[in-house]
């Protein structure tokens, strides 16, 4: 392969994610729920980009998207003083992410439904490319 990665075998399966589109914009999609989650979980932008090797600035660009597609923010910062600052999920933040993960949950499982109609008429491996 050309300089690329080679690619693990993993078989045949299904792959479906949701995004919540705004006009052009993702609001909502698998990435931004994954940086919301680290948020939830580190209290910092920075430390969740970190743990999702992301930059500070992609992380923070991401955020300042979210929050400029709903009505009303769903990440929250505040700065320095005796505590330290942070970042928390606001209310709205955490019943989004609940809702998109149900909602990829239901997604997951109809495309599981109907995988087996797919996998017999795949190959067992993609013919390589000319």
């Amino acid at each position: 392969m050309k300089g690329s990665r080679e690619k693990k075998s993993t078989g045949a399966r299904i792959k479906i994610q949701a995004r919540v589109m705004l006009d052009d914009d993702i609001a909502f999609g698998p990435g931004k729920a994954e940086l919301l989650t680290a948020i939830q979980t580190t209290g910092s932008i920075s430390a969740a980009g970190k743990h999702l090797g992301m930059s500070y600035r992609r992380a923070w660009l991401l955020v300042d998207s979210i929050n400029r597609c709903f009505q009303q923010p769903l990440v929250e910062t505040a700065t320095g003083g005796t505590q330290g600052g942070g970042t928390r999920l606001t209310p709205l933040g955490t019943d989004v992410l609940e809702r998109y993960q149900q909602l990829q949950q239901d997604i997951r499982a109809l495309g599981e439904k109907h995988f087996p109609k797919f996998k017999p008429l795949l190959r067992k491996k993609p013919i390589p490319p000319a």
